[in-house]
């Protein structure tokens, strides 16, 4: 066979991925939901500080300068016009739900990547050019009319998922882009280095260090270049990865679990921050038992706009909230802050039920029995029906918001983070 003798860079590969990308998600569905937000610059904020930063602009406001992450208060002055939206999040996932249910008319969803994300595997005939794009097409169509007009998407159509994801990122917004093993790589050599996922600022010096300044020289270097320039086997997983191979690996397990919560303006003092800080640590321990997880290091701290502060403990196997609470309490003398802004717990080490063995001088197992059956009550009659005294003044602060790559809400009761539908999308 003629194509067994090419080099193997040059053998072809099917189309094999769509990626979806839906563009700038929550403030779209703000859109959708408020006729009076449409063609408007609109922000979605954790809360309203100046102090505090964007988390999805509209494309409006991006015109305008402001992007995800731009401080508040720059915005303003970039956009003094600029709608400025709380963030919704339980509507934003049932916007999401309603996603699902419309793309998976067109094709099963093979993995959901995030909230604003899915891609979808590519069979048989459906990897020819022709059928890929029309399937590409009509997922586009069937989000707008199920939706509404507001919800627009970027498609990726390419051998692999990274290159599926890559084609959402280079027409924005409503674009469609496939990426034929032929074309490849020269049809990355447009994009910089920051356009590919998972290079980011501190990977991209890695790159400069290198010798790598361009998607050109990426695209050229050898696998033994890309080895040295990432510093591990990631490089020689991106040379395939740039030409269209469809590399599988297994995942990397759950490393971490926590909250943060940037504080409104009257609890930015130090029993604002404290009472915040325990809030989180109840709200992570719910999910610690939730997920059968024991935690075996604790990080807790407060970003301050002048001076922050962070603390990381080591803990014997615990997932109940009463050892924790006392955790914090013993470092809580340590604190050295100024002018508090985000307060936050994470809980690392996390290990299995499985793989703990309960110690004979300590009482988190019988307090983890409490902790759950807590739990169990605010299942049953709702969120915060049983609490500690101690959270009596921050029990309905730091509402749970959707972050990277998370697409659910976690129910600390019953009917908790439950949106009443107002959707103002389409109902076909």
């Amino acid at each position: 066979m003629v194509d067994a003798n090419l080099p193997i860079e040059q053998r072809p590969r099917r189309l094999r991925y769509i990626f979806l990308d839906l563009n700038s998600y929550f403030a779209s569905v703000e859109q959708q939901e408020d006729p009076e937000l449409r063609g408007k610059p609109v922000a979605v904020v954790p809360v309203m500080a100046d102090t505090s930063f964007v988390i999805a602009a509209s494309y409006e406001a991006k015109a305008r300068g402001v992007r995800t992450l731009t401080r508040i208060g720059d915005a303003k002055a970039l956009c003094p016009e600029i709608r400025l939206v709380k963030g919704r999040w339980p509507l934003y996932a049932s916007y999401h739900k309603r996603v699902l249910a419309a793309v998976e008319d067109v094709l099963p969803i093979d993995k959901v990547c995030s909230i604003d994300e899915m891609r979808f595997r590519l069979l048989g005939t459906e990897s020819s050019p022709q059928v890929a794009r029309e399937l590409a097409s009509r997922l586009k169509e069937v989000i707008r009319e199920r939706l509404g007009e507001c919800l627009t998407c970027s498609v990726g159509v390419a051998p692999n998922p990274f290159l599926a994801k890559v084609g959402t990122e280079m027409q924005k917004p409503d674009g469609l882009v496939i990426l034929e093993s032929k074309d490849l790589p020269e049809r990355l050599h447009t994009l910089k280095l920051t356009d590919f996922p998972g290079i980011n600022r501190k990977t991209e010096a890695r790159l400069n260090a290198a010798g790598i300044f361009s998607s050109v020289q990426l695209c050229a270097a050898s696998k033994q270049e890309l080895l040295a320039a990432f510093d591990s086997i990631v490089g020689e997983r991106w040379w395939y990865h740039l030409r269209g191979f469809d590399l599988e690996w297994e995942p990397n397990s759950r490393q971490s679990l926590g909250h943060s919560h940037v504080l409104p303006p009257d609890m930015r003092n130090d029993q604002g921050c404290r009472e915040v800080l325990l809030r989180l640590l109840h709200k992570a321990a719910a999910r610690l038992r939730s997920e059968d997880l024991w935690a075996c290091g604790m990080i807790v701290g407060v970003d301050g706009m002048k001076k922050s502060w962070h603390t990381r403990m080591r803990l014997p196997p615990t997932q109940d909230s009463v050892t924790l609470t006392e955790a914090v309490l013993r470092v809580w003398d340590s604190r050295d802050f100024e002018q508090p802004r985000l307060v936050g717990v994470t809980f690392f080490d996390l290990r299995d039920s499985d793989g703990i063995t309960p110690s004979l001088f300590d009482a988190t197992h019988e307090r983890s029995r409490l902790s759950h059956a807590i739990d169990d009550l605010n299942g049953r009659f709702g969120k915060n029906s049983v609490y500690l005294a101690g959270l009596i003044n921050a029990k309905d602060a730091a509402e749970e918001k959707i972050a990277f790559n998370k697409t659910w809400l976690f129910q600390e009761g019953k009917d908790d983070n439950e949106w009443i539908d107002t959707f103002r999308g389409s109902q076909g």
